[in-house]
């Protein structure tokens, strides 16, 4: 019995010790699944969306790749072509006497040749300059790509601030409105309100409740729209400040032709009239040369051949000069657009400065007059309920008039941020 009694004893040793490691492994489990969840829903600032939106953004890895390229493509720019290697017979003989005999005939030979192509030094030049264009234009459109995409998540995140900041100025809504609901019971039994006045307290919370309801759906839609370019579920800090976004317009307005959609321009430019100088190059045509050795037989020797070959550029108003005006025309249609996109830009951004200065002058007034009023409407009007010298009512339009004011800022100051957010990431450093 005691060996029944120690085996047992083992085993409910080894039980209670599995039973601890699993106690522990849970415990572990647990506290790492908290840390993961805690790394998860920390807050996101506005400059660590910028960057993560950076590293999510599967366009501007497509511009990188595009310009990684172009990079590397310009090591092969005005390089020589391949060379080419010739083997073949020559002078076979296939009649007459010596017919189909590799050794009788003195001009029978195996012949074995090198050729290279040897473009002329201005077409080579100026490959190398549209290939050294072409890494520009590439280089431009990435920085254009990351100027949008920056500018994107500013927005987005902006857009999920605000979102927030609205829902918290209607969750002091309700906490008034629950306020006035606790009281209202009392002052029906004491008679100093109206039967009327619950019914059109009930009536205000469910009023109260659908706005709540399109405020998250608004904060839920922001939030999705800040997750597609941050790629994760983005939380903002109740505390959190919107950016100090500094802005010289001055310098803004002196500075549109580094504008995004100006950029690449300068380098499609550069590639045009690159191509204008390879046709002009082509008037004086390319050359190329030619070594041989032809073997033969052994009464008769070897042979080596050298060889030179020129290109002549005849009937050039027929074949050079059409492709040179057609390639002038291309870079005049690139300095018409350039042009064009340059008056559309300034137009924008003429409209986006005025559009900032009015939400900066509307806000201010709001915040120095409107706010002050709303507020001390809402003071009156519940100071006379209170005495019973106006009905709830009045109260109530009083306070949702004061809550619209304060949505009406919040609105006003997402114009403005959301303004200078457009015009900060517009302009290439």
């Amino acid at each position: 019995m005691a060996i029944f009694f120690s085996a047992g004893s083992r085993f409910r040793h080894q039980g209670a010790c599995s039973a601890s490691r699993r106690t522990r492994v849970a415990v572990l489990a647990t506290v790492f699944l908290t840390v993961v969840g805690t790394v998860r829903a920390a807050p996101i600032s506005f400059e660590q969306a910028l960057l993560l939106a950076e590293q999510h953004s599967a366009a501007l890895a497509a511009r990188q790749a595009t310009a990684d390229g172009a990079q590397q493509a310009r090591t092969a720019a005005g390089q020589l072509p391949n060379p080419k290697l010739a083997v073949g017979i020559e002078n076979f003989p296939v009649s007459g006497p010596e017919r189909f005999s590799w050794n009788r005939d003195s001009m029978t030979m195996r012949r074995v040749g090198l050729m290279q192509d040897v473009p002329n030094a201005a077409r080579r030049a100026a490959q190398r300059e549209a290939a050294d264009a072409k890494t520009a234009r590439e280089r431009a459109m990435l920085e254009s790509e990351r100027l949008a995409v920056r500018r994107e998540a500013a927005l987005a995140w902006l857009g999920l601030h605000f979102a927030q900041r609205r829902l918290a100025v209607f969750a002091a809504l309700e906490q008034e409105d629950r306020l006035l609901q606790d009281t209202l019971a009392s002052r029906l039994a004491s008679g100093g309100a109206m039967p009327a006045d619950a019914l059109m307290a009930r009536q205000e919370t469910l009023e109260l409740a659908d706005r709540r309801d399109e405020l998250q759906a608004a904060v839920e839609q922001a939030r999705a729209q800040l997750r597609r370019w941050t790629g994760e579920q983005p939380e903002l800090s109740a505390q959190a400040e919107p950016p100090a976004l500094r802005l010289d317009l001055a310098r803004l307005l002196d500075s549109l032709d580094r504008h995004a959609d100006l950029l690449a321009f300068a380098p499609m430019l550069a590639m045009a009239r690159a191509d204008v100088e390879e046709a002009v190059a082509m008037r004086r045509g390319d050359w190329g040369w030619e070594v041989a050795y032809g073997n033969r037989a052994r009464a008769f020797g070897d042979m080596v051949s050298v060889q030179l070959t020129f290109e002549l550029p005849v009937s050039r108003a027929t074949r050079q000069e059409p492709v040179v005006a057609s390639r002038q025309k291309e870079v005049e249609r690139l300095q018409a657009e350039r042009e064009d996109a340059l008056r559309r830009v300034r137009a924008e951004v003429d409209a986006l400065v005025a559009d900032l200065q009015r939400a900066e002058r509307v806000l201010q007034r709001l915040q120095a007059a409107a706010m002050p009023l709303a507020k001390e409407r809402v003071q009156v009007t519940l100071a006379s309920y209170q005495a019973g010298r106006a009905d709830l009512g009045t109260v109530l339009t009083a306070r949702r008039s004061a809550a619209e004011v304060q949505l009406r800022a919040l609105d006003l100051q997402a114009q403005v941020l959301a303004q200078q957010a457009r015009l900060a990431y517009l302009i290439a450093e």
